[in-house]
């Protein structure tokens, strides 16, 4: 079975740090230091999220002169309905695969 689109730990791990945030504008070293993820695998992990509409990006003129003018990113309303729907999947998931009898049963093989 193919693998659902934007479905990757790297883009799971990224949707959450911009969800943990909703509408806030974004650096990209900032997204590399909360997420982990290197430069060669963020950058072209937000650019093909803002070609498929689920992100918006913006240069920010810098804070002190001299500096150069930054790209700040942050989730379009498609990008956090995505966001939101993979933290309920995963959420889901984990509920699923906990291992935990509610059901009262002996599920550890011994004889009661």
């Amino acid at each position: 079975m193919p693998r659902k689109p934007n479905n990757s730990r790297q883009t799971r791990a990224l949707l959450a740090t911009f969800l943990e945030r909703a509408q806030s504008w974004l650096h990209g070293y900032d997204l590399s230091k909360e997420t982990g993820l290197k430069s060669g695998t963020l950058y072209p992990l937000l650019m093909r999220l803002s070609e498929q509409g689920l992100m918006e990006s913006r240069w920010q003129e810098p804070e002190r002169p001299g500096l150069p003018p930054r790209h700040i990113y942050r989730l379009t309303s498609s990008g956090l309905a995505l966001a939101r729907e993979q933290a309920r999947e995963g959420a889901t998931a984990i509920g699923d695969t906990s291992g935990a009898n509610t059901s009262g049963a002996n599920t550890s093989g011994a004889l009661a």
